[in-house]
């Protein structure tokens, strides 16, 4: 099925999940703009979920998703709340929704799953979830070890079900790369950051501009659980003591409440987590225009490719 049918969605856009950073204001211009715009639950409580919900139903009437970080202490309630809250699509990440399938299916919710590589993509599809994310390590935030462009083609060649890809996609070249690899829609997350309706500090996007192909690092490898943030003050302190290895209790005090500090406006001590697509974005422009920058090029880029190879 394709992912426009799957998510009654105009383009096969996803906007990622990120947490601090996307709240009803952007997913609402995503969904408006023919993708299928997320919120992410991170961190919120179940209240604060519902406010968000219904903040971007007050927005749009298109369909919008919600991701669950399934490591949450509060998941039950979180899951309560979309539930009551009549929430039709649910991305999921941190874990295996495995306990949720039963619950999620019967409100008749459709679940993605996000994935780093082959093997727990296969085990996703055995629990019945209706997509697939998977995501190369050129993404911002939580990252596995295989790049995109080797991760795509064999996801896609081992289970049936539609998969997206991310990671290292920021223009309508990416979109058209992830369809050859077999790819049935793209998830974007660094690129909507910069977005006119994104909620984060407009230093922050500056950064993300500033940024070039060599600003991202990764951090926490040694302790199994990488992610990917723009060079800043304390993610160079936090190398510097994991190099050191200092204990895994330390280093989380370090960076506890950077992704909320980072979206605020704290470049130098907030986690600003982002890909290395960083440098090939000049230019803060709304939901709609990237959107539709994205799908011109990539029509573009297919056509021209379907030209050029009419004869190989």
């Amino acid at each position: 099925m394709e992912i426009t049918q799957l998510f009654n969605i105009q383009y096969p856009i996803l906007q990622g999940a990120m947490a601090q950073v996307s709240r009803h204001q952007l997913a609402a211009a995503v969904s408006n703009a023919g993708g299928l715009g997320i919120i992410a639950s991170g961190g919120m409580t179940a209240q604060t979920l519902r406010e968000e919900i219904r903040a971007c139903k007050r927005l749009t009437d298109k369909p919008f998703a919600v991701n669950l970080m399934l490591m949450m202490h509060n998941i039950e309630a979180l899951i309560d709340v979309l539930i009551d809250e009549g929430v039709k699509i649910v991305a999921t990440g941190a874990g295996t929704p495995k306990n949720y399938m039963p619950r999620l299916k019967a409100a008749g919710i459709k679940v993605i799953a996000v994935v780093p590589n082959v093997l727990i993509a296969q085990k996703m599809e055995q629990l019945g979830v209706d997509a697939i994310v998977c995501e190369g390590t050129e993404a911002g935030g939580h990252i596995g070890e295989t790049t995109t462009l080797v991760l795509v083609p064999q996801v896609t060649q081992a289970v049936s079900i539609p998969v997206i890809a991310a990671g290292g996609i920021g223009d309508g070249r990416g979109m058209a790369a992830a369809f050859a690899l077999g790819a049935k829609g793209v998830q974007c997350g660094t690129l909507f950051m910069l977005a006119k309706e994104c909620p984060i500090a407009d230093n922050v996007k500056q950064f993300i501009i500033q940024a070039n192909d060599t600003a991202t690092v990764v951090t926490g490898r040694k302790m199994g659980a990488p992610v990917r943030t723009i060079r800043n003050k304390m993610i160079e302190t936090y190398l510097r003591l994991e190099n050191d290895n200092i204990s895994r209790d330390q280093l989380e005090q370090l960076t506890m409440g950077s992704a909320k500090k980072a979206a605020e406006g704290d470049i130098e001590n907030g986690s600003v987590m982002a890909g290395q697509i960083c440098g090939l974005l000049t230019e803060i422009k709304s939901a709609k225009r990237i959107i539709d920058d994205m799908v011109t090029q990539a029509k573009y880029v297919m056509q021209q490719n379907a030209l050029h190879y009419a004869n190989f």
